[in-house]
């Protein structure tokens, strides 16, 4: 496995080493010993989620805040995405600034997100099965967050905003300032 550090400071692309021939691939989807090696902590998951979505569902921007607060490692089983984090991290130097990644059941990519971070992702392909790992508990009081089609981070979904599909939570959330 190989990780590249984004510009958001400890936010991670993994990247896996998948093995293949001729009777398909195999590839360690997570292992707590390379992952501290290459991310320097290892966050202690207790739960994970699955979403099936459609082209043009975009899911997000959510965080949880306080206490309840996720790192998340996200990839997609099938299909492909467009995942995004966002630095909201207090007195963080990339406050505000986002990175996205195309996520695919071809590149096998991982997302880590730390703490701290709003998350979501655009679904480019016809459905998509997304999965991710969470540090902490979902806390329904503590949920936050923010318009996904928010002017200040102009955030490209790549999904034309004609055929983009969000939930009413999402349409309705505050805006970035």
């Amino acid at each position: 496995m190989k990780a590249q550090e984004t510009k958001l400071q400890g936010c991670f692309i993994l990247e896996p080493t998948v093995f293949e021939d001729e009777r398909g691939y195999f590839f360690e989807v997570f292992n707590e010993k390379k992952f501290a090696e290459l991310v320097g902590y290892v966050p202690s998951f207790v739960q994970d989620n699955e979403s099936r979505s459609t082209y043009g569902v975009v899911r997000g921007l959510h965080q949880q805040r306080g206490e309840h607060a996720q790192a998340k490692l996200v990839r997609v089983i099938q299909g492909r995405v467009l995942d995004v984090a966002v630095d909201v991290r207090e007195g963080s130097p990339t406050y505000g600034q986002y990175v996205s990644v195309e996520l695919s059941e071809d590149n096998k990519r991982q997302l880590f997100i730390p703490r701290g971070f709003l998350h979501g992702f655009a679904v480019l392909s016809e459905t998509a099965i997304f999965s991710y790992k969470c540090d902490n508990f979902y806390n329904k009081e503590s949920e936050d967050g923010v318009f996904p089609l928010d002017e200040t981070l102009n955030i490209d979904w790549q999904i034309p905003r004609e055929k983009m599909i969000l939930s009413e939570k999402d349409k309705n959330a505050r805006k970035f300032r």
